[in-house]
């Protein structure tokens, strides 16, 4: 054996004691080999390589609704490349996004890959930082088949509703760019509905009555009170016409008041619960004019990674698509550590302040916050 035989052996053989990583996007490529050893080798499959067929529906109906799925058109090559790496390598670890999107994409790569590697699990991260992203290869597990029923669920339904409907609309207004899916069709019946109980309702009139007393003894800010009629004779107000108004005007005119009770209680109020997507979406529309869809781009490139001139590409933030307040032990200890260092110490509350969850929250992922608050605002502007 010659020694270029040799080295070219030798090669291989490190390869396949190589561990493949694949994740969704190539932005995270950069992010994670920055950490990872050589003993690591990341790929992307740049999202979704299997799916429905978009020539047919796609579903088989009449069995059980089966879904029929492909290879999507233009990503053949990918899948092959995904394949050759799998077959070199030792093992295989599916690192897609933490949703049921990721995890369908795993389940599906699974399917593919295991003809060439018997050895593949699923791993998750909810921030591409490399404590996080080690302990996730640290715990590998299975493919969660309820996630990736969810996504199925939720993909046949889009399918059904979408192809149904939408050739009705493109014939009925002679365009195609008409459509209509799982949840605009459903939102459109609502709203349909609730405009035909705007239209039926029936106008009534009523009158309130409001006055305002003033007092040059008082604090300036107490100076001038305004109250509103409340209840008449022990019942509440209810003043159908301004005749009726009128006579009851006249009275209160006649009459002296006097303040009988007066109430004053102390409240607590928390700090605004950390962002979850739906208001990270809002606060970016009504402060920054941003669409949803700018903002979950914005959100995606800092969870992936930004290039930072000192460590190179960095996730700023975690997993931006998340319905939960909850903040990690990590997060809580990070955040109280920089508390402490910076500020006064009676900022810091003696137990991290706890927000309930919504009874329909998954609560699959913490909630969106940086992955190290020392990277601040002045300190991240001039990337």
């Amino acid at each position: 054996m010659n020694a270029e035989n040799k080295i070219d052996k030798k090669s291989r053989k490190e390869k396949k004691n190589q561990t493949l990583i694949i994740v969704e996007s190539p932005t995270k490529i950069r992010s994670l080999s920055k950490f990872l050893g050589k003993e690591f080798r990341v790929e992307s499959s740049k999202g979704h390589l299997i799916d429905l067929p978009k020539s047919s529906m796609g579903i088989d109906i009449v069995n059980d609704f089966q879904p029929q799925y492909i290879t999507i058109r233009g990503k053949g090559k990918t899948l092959a490349e995904l394949r050759r790496y799998a077959k070199a390598s030792m093992r295989v670890l599916l690192a897609t996004d933490p949703d049921r999107e990721g995890e369908a994409i795993s389940w599906h790569l699974k399917n593919a890959l295991s003809l060439v590697n018997n050895d593949i699990k699923r791993i998750e991260f909810n921030e591409i930082t490399e404590t996080a992203v080690l302990d996730a290869i640290a715990h590998p597990r299975s493919i969660d088949q309820l996630r990736v029923n969810s996504q199925q669920a939720r993909r046949l339904l889009d399918r059904l509703v979408g192809y149904s409907i939408s050739p009705i609309l493109q014939q009925k207004f002679s365009s195609r760019r008409f459509s209509a899916g799982r949840v605009q069709s459903a939102a459109l019946k609502i709203i349909v509905d609730r405009e035909k109980e705007i239209d039926s309702f029936i106008p009534r009139e009523y009158w309130e009555i409001d006055t305002t007393w003033k007092s040059e003894k008082s604090k300036d800010k107490d100076r001038e009170v305004r109250f509103k009629l409340a209840q008449l004779d022990g019942k509440k107000s209810e003043i159908a016409s301004q005749d009726a108004m009128k006579i009851i005007e006249t009275d209160c005119k006649k009459m002296s008041f006097s303040v009988v009770t007066r109430k004053s209680a102390e409240r607590k109020i928390k700090p605004q619960a950390p962002y979850v997507t739906s208001r990270l979406q809002q606060d970016a529309s009504t402060r920054l004019g941003y669409r949803a869809q700018k903002t979950m781009s914005i959100a995606q490139s800092l969870y992936e990674g930004v290039e930072i001139e000192s460590s190179g590409p960095t996730g700023l933030i975690t997993y931006m698509r998340t319905d939960s307040t909850r903040i990690s032990q990590a997060g809580l200890d990070m955040a109280r550590n920089y508390i402490r260092e910076n500020f006064d110490e009676s900022y810091l509350p003696s137990a991290p302040v706890q927000y309930s969850v919504s009874k329909s929250a998954q609560d699959a992922h913490e909630a969106i916050r940086p992955t190290d608050v020392n990277n601040t605002p002045e300190k991240m502007a001039v990337f």
